[in-house]
């Protein structure tokens, strides 16, 4: 194994989104990926309270290679207190500063309104090589920026 290999350490199946939930989105997952010089956490579809038990388990894998850890948040097309408090715990429990990548305005909402952002180095997409960053995963369900509603009062 070369130093390029990815060796994935997590991944969820999606899971059906909460028949309460009414949002129409496309359930939520996490994957734990380990370059040579980071560990990568993507989060895809909705973060909310079905996805709690694998962003705990995706923390404890992520906290465990020592790296790094950057979190890849541009599939995200909803997230509750469950993924605000998974950011949370990942950014104070990390040895390294954690990078948020790729946050769309409503997680970037949420960053801001709850003072998370403050433990996170966000990175805005464009910035450093945020567009040249492979995950290795398919880019299914991105949010269609077209069709978003209004943003909230106060967000740039």
């Amino acid at each position: 194994m070369d130093g390029d290999d990815l060796i994935e350490v997590h991944e969820d199946t999606p899971r059906a989104p909460a028949a309460s939930s009414g949002r129409g989105s496309e359930p939520g997952s996490v994957h734990v990926i380990v370059h040579p010089e980071r560990t990568q956490v993507v989060l895809v579809g909705e973060v909310d309270a079905d996805l709690a038990a694998d962003l705990q388990e995706a923390t404890s894998d992520a906290e465990g290679t020592g790296l790094p850890i950057e979190i890849d948040a541009g599939q995200v097309t909803f997230m509750d207190s469950s993924g605000i408090a998974f950011l949370a715990r990942i950014a104070t429990r990390s040895a390294h500063p954690v990078r948020i990548r790729n946050a769309p305005e409503t997680v970037r909402f949420l960053l801001e309104v709850t003072r998370i952002g403050e433990l996170l180095e966000v990175v805005e997409d464009g910035d450093d090589d945020a567009e040249s960053v492979d995950h290795g995963l398919p880019t299914i369900g991105l949010a269609d920026r077209s069709r978003r509603g209004p943003e909230p009062d106060g967000v740039a």
